[in-house]
């Protein structure tokens, strides 16, 4: 699965989250203490994310820390990388991700604006390229 959520951001626009991992079965008296504290009536997915030991994906506790809000959208199979291609054409910044760098495919440009912090030249390059909507 993979977790994503767009925040707009006042000053800054849409920035993008994504959390590639697998959704898991918890055991029902613990499913039902934590449904309870929100609104049961919601549909519920537990979700664990794919952590790289660094990070915002240090441990699942970094991801929700880091996370902007307690929710977001899911789509089933790893779709991330499309998911970040599709932001650099939209010239939506990536906040955090946990997609492998080898399936990470953003515009040439982009290395010209920090080859060596890509998630940062996301941020540079979307603000001098500007909106592709506006």
């Amino acid at each position: 699965m993979t977790m994503s959520r767009l925040s707009l951001v006042k000053g800054l626009g849409p920035v993008l989250q994504i959390a590639e991992g697998h959704s898991v079965d918890l055991p029902g008296d613990v499913h039902h203490i934590l449904n309870e504290r929100t609104n049961p009536t919601w549909p519920t997915t537990w979700f664990v994310p794919n952590v790289t030991g660094k990070g915002p994906f240090a441990d699942v506790y970094s991801v929700m820390a880091n996370w902007s809000a307690n929710h977001g959208a899911i789509s089933y199979g790893h779709v991330g990388a499309d998911l970040i291609a599709l932001a650099s054409i939209l010239r939506i910044p990536v906040a955090m991700h946990n997609v492998p760098e080898d399936k990470v495919f953003r515009p040439s440009a982009w290395s010209l604006f920090g080859a060596l912090e890509p998630q940062a030249a996301d941020y540079r390059a979307c603000g001098n390229f500007g909106p592709l909507y506006g």
